[in-house]
Formats: structure tokens, C-alpha cells, sequence
């Protein structure tokens, strides 16, 4: 297991005047879990990804030092990715495992399969040894498909679970998770955390998790970063809320025991907005599905990873084309996949499962004027509205930002701005509270609500429980995935 310690530490991205994170003192001793809290920006991902190596000196500014058993994380990557280990004398030791917010983002093979074995033959472990280590790895991570799976067509939910696999299949001496359950349902959360559990005994773990209450039992100690710099608090996990609780609670940390009240609609919905009739797509969406949503109202559609919500959320965006049944909205004859874009805009907003998937300029400012410019507003109604939408969802500082450089919760802020940018009647929402701290996703939250009491509808793919118990007025439960292979996993095929 590694030893971790932070020396001042601190990053600023190139091209931002602020700092990611500064100031960070901090030893992590070898097997120690580590629940590492803080707002949204505070720097948590951007420490993980110093961590692992992952931060080079031409793509940004570092203050202070970071070491992994008295090694900088880049060095000790650039060595273990040049050193020859012959077959049949071991593999590399200590090394650093990483999943990240976006787990779509270090899938790099075509079948899952050989995503799991990549790092393993990289690290030059024997070829006996490497397949059965793949099948222990999905095994433990609950994936439920043959390791002929093609990557393309895993939900989010599933990437993720394969890219742990991929990092435990190595076996690292110090393992980084960066909101690993976030997309996952809960059978398949739960699963997750148990492999955490079982690999906790062989590595040094630091996980970030905004909802705090399920992973209190993979750690033994949370240390919370503070937005300006510094550590606040570091400690046992009862020591540190009760200390804290109410001022971490008050500034973003998801801490137990804090409720949030409800937000559901005063009145019924009115008007229908978009109806489905038996929609399939595919392998992507199997059963069909009938539904409608009318103005004023929140419609949650929940259900197991891999069950084709996200593929109903393009559908209803008129982004994909349903393979059968149809599609009606807003009076329309024609099925929105085949509206003009100006139309589309203006009748429907979308966010996709994956933000960075939708950004289009090198400025946060820029993505909010996207939409408002394409309408042919003026330039002082799209500058109004810039501001505005940066006020509300607290991207203001980060304007002149460029949207990559964003933290997984920033980027999900910019996502649904741009979506509301139009103004359009209709939202349709992929995981919209995904990587929000406490504060942020009551803002959130309220600022939907506020637009279905406006007459707006919202409909919602999401896994977040809170977002349903507190905002939806109505779910639609999505069923069972169904396996497309029936080929076994444990083969290399």
C-alpha cells in the first residue's frame, strides 16, 4: 500500500487566474480510506488527477510538491510506463489506480473484455495470469455482460463499472475514485461498494462522493478541502460532522442527517407537451415505451443501467430517431427528430448523460450564447441572458473559463444552462444533478420546480433518489436490461 503526502500543494489550470486548489497540506499513511469532501470546484478532482500523474507541467501551473511513497506521481507513471518486466517474473509494484467522474473517457478498447486485459498487458503481467484476472475483476464490480460487449454500447452506468474493473484488475497500491457510484443504480451501486470493500485490505484509498452517507462505510477517515484553500477539516467521520456538520452543510457537503423539504407541483399538469407510443430503438431500447408529459409538471424516469434511458431521452429530444412506435409534441405532425434546428431549440432543451459531449467554444460564456445567437436574438437579449443563467447556476467567475477545464459539477451546471438558454418549453435531462454538491443541488432543484410552476415541463433520466423524492411529480420505471450475448466472459473469444 502507498503512503500519500501533499506539501503545499496547489494547481491553476493554464489559462485561469484562479486556482484550482492551493495550499493543501496532507499524509495519507499506507492502507488508510480516505473520504475526501468539499463544495463543487473545491479542487477534488483535480487532486486526484495530481495524484495520478496526470497533471503535465504544459497544462498548467503547480505550487508545492505531491508524492506517492516519496515519489512525484509523474515520474513514478513515466517510470512504471517504460520499465520491461520479462513474462513470468512478477509485474510492476506500487502503482496508482484511478476512476474518473467520466468514466467514458479511459474506456479504450472496442470489446469490454480487452478494456479490462489493456492494462494488464501494459504492465507486462503473464498471459496465463491475465484472463482470469479480467473475469475476477468483472466479477466483482457486478458487469453483467460477456467480455465480447462492445464498449460503444455500455450505458454510463455500465462504463463505469467497467472501468473499475479495469483499475482493480491491477491491483494498485493506492486507489482514487472520483464519484464512482454517480451513475449507477442502486443494485449496481451496491455492488460497486462491495468490491471497494474487498479491495480496501490491498490498497490506500481516497474516494470523492457527494452523497456521503453511502460511502462512510468504505472509510475510515474524511478530509474536506476548503474552496479557498487549505484543508478545514480532517478527521474520523464522527468527529469531523459533528464538529462541522452544520457549517459544511450550510456550504455544499452532503452531510447525513440534513433533509431537504419537498418541491412538488401545487397543481396538476395541463396541456399535454410530447406523447410516445411504443417506442423502440433497437438493441438500445427494447421494450416499447408509451408515455406523455404536459406542461407543469416533472416526470422522472428511473430504472436499472442499461434498460435505454438515456436512449429515451434522445428520443424525446428529437435527437435520435425512434426505430418503432412514434413520437408527437407541441401539436406537430411531424416527429421532432425531424424538426429544423431553430425549431427544435426553441420547443426542446436537452442535457446529455455526458456534458463535455455538448459543448461547441473554448468559453463558458460562449456555450450560454450558443443557442440565443442561433435564434437570431440581439446582442443585448444574448448578453442578458448569459448573465443571467451564469448568476443562477453560480458559473459567473468561471465565464472566461474554457468548459473542459471545468469540475464534473461545473460542467453538469453549464450543460442544463445551455439547455435553458432558449427558453424552451420542454426540458429533457440526463442525470441533471450528477456531481452537485448539497448547495448547488437545492439550487438546481429549485430552479426546475420553478420553471415547471411556470408552465414548463421537465423529464428527468435520473438515479438520484433525492431528485425524485423531491422534485418529481411522477416516475416512469424503465425495466430489466436484457443481455444481447450470450457468450461467456470467462473465454477470450
Amino acid at each position: 500500500m502507498s503512503r500519500v503526502e501533499l506539501r503545499s500543494f496547489g494547481w491553476r489550470h493554464a489559462g485561469r487566474r484562479a486556482w484550482a486548489v492551493r495550499d493543501v497540506d496532507l499524509t495519507i499513511e499506507h492502507g488508510e480510506r480516505v473520504l475526501l469532501l468539499g463544495p463543487s470546484g473545491a479542487g477534488k478532482s483535480t487532486l486526484l488527477a495530481a495524484l495520478a500523474g496526470l497533471l503535465p507541467d504544459d497544462s498548467g501551473e503547480q505550487a508545492g510538491q505531491a508524492l506517492i511513497d516519496g515519489v512525484d506521481p509523474r515520474a513514478a507513471r513515466n517510470r512504471a510506463a517504460s520499465d520491461a518486466w520479462p513474462s513470468g517474473r512478477g509485474e510492476p509494484g506500487p502503482g496508482v489506480g484511478i476512476v474518473f467522474q467520466d468514466p467514458q473517457t479511459q474506456l479504450v478498447m472496442a470489446r469490454s473484455g480487452d478494456d479490462v486485459a489493456f492494462g494488464l498487458e501494459n504492465r507486462g503481467v503473464p498471459a496465463r495470469d491475465i484472463w482470469p484476472r479480467v473475469s475476477d475483476a468483472l466479477d466483482r464490480v457486478g458487469f453483467p455482460y460477456p467480455i465480447t460487449r462492445s464498449t460503444a454500447a455500455l450505458s454510463g452506468g455500465e462504463a463505469q463499472r467497467l472501468a473499475l474493473a479495469g483499475v482493480l484488475a491491477l491491483r494498485p497500491t493506492l486507489l482514487l475514485l472520483d464519484e464512482p457510484t454517480a451513475n449507477l443504480d442502486p443494485a449496481g451501486a451496491e455492488l460497486v461498494r462491495e468490491a471497494i470493500v474487498r479491495s480496501r485490505d490491498e490498497a490506500t484509498l481516497i474516494v470523492v462522493e457527494h452523497r456521503v452517507a453511502e460511502a462512510l462505510p468504505l472509510v475510515d477517515r474524511v478530509v474536506v478541502l476548503e474552496p479557498g484553500g487549505g484543508i478545514r477539516a480532517d478527521g474520523a467521520p464522527e468527529v469531523v460532522f459533528a464538529a462541522y456538520g452544520d457549517r459544511l452543510a450550510a456550504d455544499g457537503v452532503w452531510v447525513p442527517g440534513f433533509a431537504i423539504p419537498p418541491l412538488k407541483a401545487a397543481t396538476p399538469a395541463t396541456g399535454e407537451l410530447i406523447r410516445a407510443e411504443e417506442v423502440t430503438v433497437g438493441q438500445r431500447l427494447r421494450a416499447p415505451v408509451t408515455m406523455a408529459v404536459g406542461a407543469g409538471e416533472v416526470l422522472a424516469v428511473t430504472g436499472p443501467n442499461g434498460t435505454g434511458k438515456s436512449t429515451l431521452a434522445l428520443v424525446l429530444g428529437g435527437l435520435l430517431a425512434p426505430g418503432g412506435g412514434a413520437v408527437t409534441a407541441f401539436g406537430d405532425p411531424r416527429p421532432p427528430h425531424k424538426w429544423k434546428a431553430a425549431t427544435l431549440t426553441q420547443r426542446i432543451g436537452s442535457v446529455f448523460q455526458n456534458p463535455e459531449h455538448q459543448f461547441v467554444t473554448a468559453r463558458v460564456a460562449d456555450e450560454l450564447a450558443v443557442g440565443p445567437r442561433r435564434l437570431g436574438r440581439s446582442a443585448a437579449a444574448v448578453q442578458e441572458t448569459v448573465d443571467q443563467l451564469l448568476e443562477r447556476l453560480r458559473l459567473t467567475k468561471l465565464a472566461q473559463a474554457n468548459p473542459y477545464t471545468l469540475s464534473g459539477g461545473e460542467a453538469r451546471r453549464l450543460s442544463v444552462a445551455t439547455a435553458l438558454a432558449t427558453a424552451p418549453r420542454l426540458l429533457v435531462l440526463d442525470e441533471p444533478t450528477f456531481g452537485q454538491d448539497r448547495r448547488t443541488w437545492i439550487e438546481l432543484v429549485t430552479l426546475l420546480a420553478t420553471l415547471r410552476d411556470d408552465g414548463h415541463a421537465v423529464v428527468a433520466v435520473t438515479h438520484d433518489d433525492d431528485f425524485v423524492q423531491t422534485l418529481a411529480d411522477r416516475t416512469l420505471p424503465l425495466g430489466s436490461p436484457k443481455l444481447n450475448d450470450p457468450l461467456p466472459r470467462r473465454r477470450r473469444q
